[in-house]
């Protein structure tokens, strides 16, 4: 009898783990965070893609969405975290290639809206924070700032990525 017990514990653990595990909930939407009857406490906005050239469509996503997030919560508190290969596009020296996706990340940045990077997944480059301009916060881990604005309460909207947002 102690034998079965003993053969059964691991599908009981397993069992009883998923039960205590809340079930991850799929990330809203834009239009599901608009509809919602009352503001989030804030929204955090999340662009990590493959595409190098991805902020050339992200953040004209971003521009637009939290225009709309600030005309249906006026006094909503948004931030943005960018940790994929898109990053590399906000470097100082990518300034002149990339005038236009300057432009929307400094205006965000004005606007109250900060705009951070990676720090680690740049270190992996061989890039330090001094290769990014002053409108951009060089946050230690993308992942882990993420996380912070989420303990805070803010509701993550992830950015669609470059090539479904190009599809449209």
């Amino acid at each position: 009898m102690t034998l079965a017990i003993f053969k059964r514990l691991p599908a009981l653990l397993v069992g009883l783990l998923a039960l205590a595990v809340p079930a991850a909930a799929a990330p809203l939407t834009l239009d599901q965070l608009l509809a919602r009857p009352v503001a989030p406490h804030g929204v955090v906005f999340e662009i990590v893609d493959r595409d190098p050239r991805a902020l050339d469509v992200a953040l004209p996503w971003v521009k637009q969405a939290s225009q709309r997030l600030k005309a249906r919560f006026p006094d909503l508190p948004m931030a943005l975290v960018t940790h994929g290969q898109e990053m590399f596009s906000l470097q100082t020296t990518g300034r002149d290639g990339n005038p236009a996706v300057h432009r929307i990340a400094e205006t965000l940045s004005r606007d109250g809206i900060p705009v951070h990077v990676c720090e680690t997944y740049a270190g992996w480059r061989g890039i330090g924070a001094e290769n990014f301009p002053k409108y951009i916060d060089v946050a230690p881990a993308g992942p882990t700032q993420i996380h912070n604005y989420e303990a805070l309460d803010y509701v993550r909207l992830v950015v669609p990525k470059a090539a479904a947002l190009k599809a449209r």
